[in-house]
């Protein structure tokens, strides 16, 4: 049987995106860039160094002391990075962190945030023969079958189907064109000033862009909603095919399988973007989310669980 899940957070203002408490009980709203790093033009004026804060919140808020790993950062291969705090929004690190770049099946974190707003993911979706003509990652469903919404979410963000986020983008907007609006919208509200989307599964496509700091802030956001961390924390997905077919899909994040930290999040991967990982994760009270965009197969997992580790102080 297919894995069940629930959304935990039902639509309605109780989803609406709110300010985050500072250290100090400030509230503070949109990017507070690092003082080391080229901070955007649209950002917020930097009033505290080296924090990036999201407009949004879904976990109790709590205040947590700034932390700073007692060794420099490790040596990595990924031309843009950035390590993050994803309750205070402190920047432990950043190398390039505003180079506008593709960032692949990564904004498939946009794509379920952008599905998980409507709710209702115990509807039944019904496959049509353009969402199975996405190449070249696909879990092969076929047209005509129908799904549960939230089977076919948990089995987007753990192996990463483009024919499934061809599916329910068509049944949230009725074309691809129109959820990359919808897209980018909710780029927009969450502070993704730098970044642009013109479809849900990350396939290179002209003028689709984003930053290792836009994708933090996404990054943030996907953390802090119980249902994407519940799902991308799976390491073996059982997903029955509407034709009775049981298959088990194993994450595409290797760091996950490798590491005892790490919880999360989405991988991403094309020729024009290189390979890419956003990788969470979590020891005692501590919490730590990396960004790599542009790296290589040969130094990808090494490099995002090396990270990891650090900002986590193993």
């Amino acid at each position: 049987m297919n894995r069940q899940f629930s959304p935990v957070h039902s639509p309605g203002k109780s989803d609406g995106y709110h300010r985050l408490a500072g250290p100090a009980g400030v509230l503070l709203t949109g990017i507070l860039c690092a003082a080391t790093l080229p901070c955007p033009a649209q950002a917020e004026p930097n009033r505290q160094a080296n924090r990036l804060i999201s407009t949004v919140t879904r976990l109790p808020q709590r205040v947590t002391p700034p932390y700073r790993p007692k060794n420099p950062a490790p040596a990595v291969a990924g031309k843009s990075v950035i390590v993050l705090d994803p309750h205070n929004g402190d920047i432990l690190y950043a190398k390039a962190p505003d180079t506008r770049r593709p960032v692949a099946s990564i904004q498939k974190l946009l794509t379920a945030l952008v599905v998980l707003e409507r709710g209702n993911l115990h509807a039944r979706v019904k496959v049509t023969a353009s969402d199975t003509r996405v190449e070249p990652s696909k879990i092969n469903i076929r047209a005509n079958q129908s799904y549960k919404k939230s089977d076919l979410l948990a089995v987007l963000l753990v192996r990463s189907g483009n024919d499934v986020a061809h599916c329910l983008a068509r049944d949230h907007s009725g074309s691809q064109e129109a959820f990359a609006h919808a897209m980018n919208a909710k780029a927009k509200s969450l502070g993704m000033h730098h970044s642009h989307f013109k479809n849900p599964h990350g396939l290179t496509s002209s003028g689709q862009y984003s930053t290792a700091r836009d994708i933090g802030i996404l990054a943030i956001a996907a953390y802090r909603h119980n249902t994407i961390r519940s799902m991308t924390s799976i390491r073996k997905l059982p997903f029955r095919f509407a034709d009775g077919k049981l298959s088990t899909f194993s994450n595409t994040n290797k760091v996950l399988h490798r590491s005892a930290y790490c919880n999360g999040l989405k991988t991403g991967y094309t020729r024009a973007s290189g390979k890419c990982l956003v990788s969470s994760g979590k020891k005692g009270n501590r919490e730590i989310i990396v960004v790599i965009l542009g790296s290589t197969t040969s130094k990808i997992w090494n490099d995002s669980q090396k990270l990891l580790e650090w900002g986590l102080g193993s």
